[in-house]
């Protein structure tokens, strides 16, 4: 049930629905201004309750425009209380030409709670040769629960080849995290190192057979989660990837088949 919703343009927050009839509430994130745009300063706020079951994603990719002065900023804080789950599975950022983004995501996890997280983007518009003219992406991410960090990185990147190379992206235009995570002791896999050391190596041989023309790694956090990185060609392979991680995560994790968000 959703308790309360609340949003001001150029952000809203569609009605939930309950796809598959396993009391997960699905709600897509919308920005109908097409993207990101120069001196947007756009704040998420999102709180579960205990016991709830979340979805949230966005109906396609999210436009980064031309930012000619200070960088557009987007800032996502997310609370989420004692066994609850929330699944952020958001379509990737395509960040165009002079674009310039600050974004940071903040997810504070209670006792039990459990969080499948994806960021995604690419490199620009490849079949318009739009890449790496982006001027600034500078993404960071924290993980936290009562404890203390369980995950926390930050990439700060400027346009131009050099990324594209060795030690970069390699070649491959789109780049995408995605961690599964349990805060505690009390859960399935909460203090587990060998059940999450057999989720990563699941998931590897997932990602294999996905996504055979991509490059993957998956890894098993400090604690209580594992951590895959995907570089990949195009859309449709960064897709079938984040398909058989969320897939394979769901059912692990949340003893729940696959979720079709339908956005087609």
């Amino acid at each position: 049930m959703l308790r309360e919703r609340r949003f001001t343009l150029p952000l809203q927050a569609l009605e939930p629905m309950d796809l598959d009839g396993d009391g997960v509430a699905t709600l897509l994130l919308l920005n109908p201004t097409g993207g990101i745009l120069a001196g947007d300063r756009l704040d998420t706020d999102v709180s579960l309750g205990p016991g709830s079951r979340v979805c949230l994603s966005t109906p396609s990719a999210t436009r980064v425009y031309r930012s000619p002065g200070p960088p557009a900023v987007q800032r996502v804080t997310i609370g989420v209380a004692r066994g609850a789950t929330l699944e952020w599975i958001p379509d990737h950022l395509i960040p165009s030409p002079g674009a310039r983004l600050r974004q940071t995501t903040e997810i504070v996890l209670a006792p039990d709670a459990t969080l499948l997280h994806l960021d995604a983007w690419a490199a620009g518009r490849l079949a318009r040769d739009e890449v790496w003219g982006f001027d600034l992406l500078d993404s960071s991410l924290l993980v936290r629960d009562e404890v203390g960090p369980l995950l926390r990185e930050r990439c700060i990147l400027s346009g131009g080849a050099g990324w594209n190379g060795l030690g970069g992206t390699e070649g491959f235009g789109y780049v995408a995290t995605f961690a599964a995570i349990r805060a505690g002791d009390s859960g399935k896999r909460g203090g587990d190192g060998q059940a999450w050391e057999e989720l990563a190596h699941a998931l590897q041989g997932d990602l294999a057979s996905a996504g055979p023309e991509c490059r993957a790694g998956v890894t098993r956090l400090g604690r209580g989660g594992v951590l895959a990185r995907l570089l990949c060609p195009g859309a449709p392979a960064l897709a079938a990837c984040v398909e058989a991680l969320w897939t394979r995560c769901r059912r692990e994790l949340l003893g729940l088949g696959p979720l079709r968000l339908r956005k087609l």
